[in-house]
């Protein structure tokens, strides 16, 4: 008797972020364990078509699956309750069952509640934070309220629309949160559309970048410190990792220095003393459960330079899983290896629907 379970990874989709989703993905299908699962796995090009895809694991990362026209199906969730898997449409239509969902599918579309909102329709089990925890999670200024309300110190920040005057809103910043500032769509992650200002002119111009990847624009002060991450696991009962510390040779940690830009330096455990540590792990469960958390977040501090002050930036629901990730190399750094990693993930996952 076969007693893998039938494991649906899905990854690449809409958002910026759809290259990110594919180094991910490449790196997750490579540390699963063939010998307990059964794994399908669904490609989302950028234009929103879902397809599965039969061929070659190495030619995800740079895109060249889409090009493999003999190795992929017309394929996608059902919504459907009674159907509980993937619908491929080829000369005819047929169902694979799916005991659970793997979504590698970071920002847009993917991490903001909406796909989690088509797992719950199919009661399909699913890694990850559920609808409204994912959706507040990937909105920075929503997530800020929560945060507040559960008394984790924060940055100062406001918030800007698309189709405010920014040089009215300019003036206003200048005297809230001063210079520099950093400017950031509301949802989006991996630093895409993120820009600092040092001074006015800069300002505005971060500004108007930032409107063109969202209606909603955060704006929070500078904070001069230590730039951290925790990795936290769990449903109900839930885990904090240790602490790593982010040493960009850039003035902030962007896009390129994330993903392209091999000088960073990731110091695991942090640098900082043991009572610092302590109390960036305990504020990473109190945001993971203020937002009613299940499975995986990243969850992101600084810690100033001056007075050793720990301040929450944001919480990264669905992490990247790259092999230079800070996630899984958290977690490795405490005794947890990638592929047990991913075991518990999906445990966690099937865990929710006993």
């Amino acid at each position: 008797m076969n007693s893998k379970k039938n494991v649906c990874v899905i990854f690449g989709g809409e958002s910026p972020e759809h290259d990110i989703s594919q180094k991910s993905v490449t790196s997750i299908l490579n540390n699963l364990d063939k010998d307990k699962y059964n794994i399908y796995i669904l490609g989302i090009t950028k234009t929103g078509k879902w397809l599965l895809y039969s061929g070659s694991w190495e030619l995800i990362e740079n895109g060249d699956w889409e090009k493999q026209d003999s190795q992929l199906k017309t394929a996608f969730i059902s919504p459907d309750a009674s159907q509980h898997g993937i619908v491929v449409c080829d000369d005819k239509c047929e169902v694979i069952g799916i005991d659970v969902i793997f979504p590698v599918l970071h920002g847009e579309y993917g991490e903001d509640g909406t796909v989690q909102g088509l797992f719950e329709l199919s009661h399909i089990p699913y890694v990850g934070m559920g609808v409204l925890s994912s959706a507040i999670g990937m909105d920075k200024t929503f997530s800020k309220v929560v945060f507040e309300a559960a008394g984790i110190p924060q940055a100062k920040w406001t918030v800007v629309t698309a189709d405010e005057d920014f040089k009215k809103r300019a003036d206003d910043i200048e005297k809230e949160l001063g210079y520099p500032c950093f400017v950031k769509p509301a949802r989006l992650g991996s630093s895409v559309g993120i820009g600092k200002a040092h001074d006015r002119a800069e300002l505005e111009e971060a500004l108007r970048f930032a409107a063109c990847f969202d209606r909603r624009i955060l704006v929070e002060e500078f904070i001069d410190g230590h730039e951290v991450e925790c990795a936290v696991l769990g449903n109900s009962d839930v885990k904090a990792a240790t602490v790593g510390e982010i040493k960009p040779t850039v003035e902030y940690y962007d896009f390129d220095a994330k993903y392209v830009d091999d000088s960073t330096e990731l110091v695991i455990p942090a640098e900082l003393p043991d009572e610092t540590i302590e109390k960036i792990r305990e504020y990473s469960v109190r945001a993971f459960k203020a937002l009613d958390g299940q499975g995986l977040s990243r969850v992101d501090f600084f810690v100033k330079y001056a007075d050793g002050g720990v301040i929450l930036n944001e919480i990264n629901t669905l992490p990247g899983f790259t092999n230079i990730s800070m996630y899984p190399k958290l977690w490795g750094a405490v005794g947890t290896g990638y592929t047990e990693l991913l075991d518990k993930l999906i445990d966690l996952a099937l865990e929710r629907v006993k």
